[in-house]
């Protein structure tokens, strides 16, 4: 039984946390961590409501109700894993399972390769969204857009390539750039929920 326990916890990813150097708790507690957190919540709270709205229409369009269903339970668990930060905590295991495996001193290449995959994802992403959503107003797929914007932008901070995290550090109109893509990306899913909104309101939906 302690052979067996032995043999579990070796394969573990090793440091000062959970995993690595990664434990559960508040990571980002600074104004603009809990600003994003804020943001968050109200773009799930937009997408909730317009879910609602839609429910009590002459018509039931049970496809797009989903879609915004869909929408609010991702942008709730990114709200919830800004705090949790649970990237890095991919991140630690990937680069523990690096330094076991023996491919850490390559690791570069295998960052640089994630970091292409994303950058392909993203306009794919954003096909598939506007697919999923087709026949659904512009509004709907501009909300979509926004959440493979914000997805895109936690797993390129996943890769932990140390050129993007300085990027990223980078300040625009003393804004850090990685605020402005996490920020803008939610800002787009604010803009289509609070436009789908007003769509329904002006039919008399709501």
């Amino acid at each position: 039984m302690k052979s067996a326990l032995t043999a579990i916890a070796a394969t573990l990813p090793s440091g000062h946390g959970w995993i690595g150097a990664w434990s559960p708790g508040i990571g980002d507690p600074t104004f603009v961590g809990w600003f994003t957190v804020v943001a968050y919540i109200a773009a799930v709270a937009f997408c909730w409501q317009v879910r609602r709205t839609l429910s009590v229409g002459p018509n039931d369009p049970r496809r797009e109700r989903r879609f915004w269903l869909a929408l609010a339970l991702a942008l709730l668990f990114l709200g919830i894993n800004k705090q949790l930060d649970l990237q890095t905590a991919f991140t630690e295991t990937m680069r523990t399972l690096a330094r076991r495996q023996g491919w850490y001193e390559n690791r570069f290449e295998y960052q640089i390769a994630f970091i292409a995959g994303m950058t392909f994802l993203l306009p794919v992403g954003i096909w598939l969204c506007f697919r999923v959503a087709r026949g659904m107003p512009t509004s709907v797929k501009t909300a979509g857009a926004g959440l493979v914007v914000i997805a895109c932008f936690v797993l390129i901070r996943a890769a932990s390539f140390h050129h993007v995290d300085r990027l990223l550090g980078e300040t625009v109109l003393l804004l850090k750039l990685n605020w402005l893509l996490e920020l803008g990306g939610i800002a787009v899913v604010l803009v289509g929920a609070s436009w789908r909104l007003r769509q329904l309101r002006s039919k008399g939906v709501a």
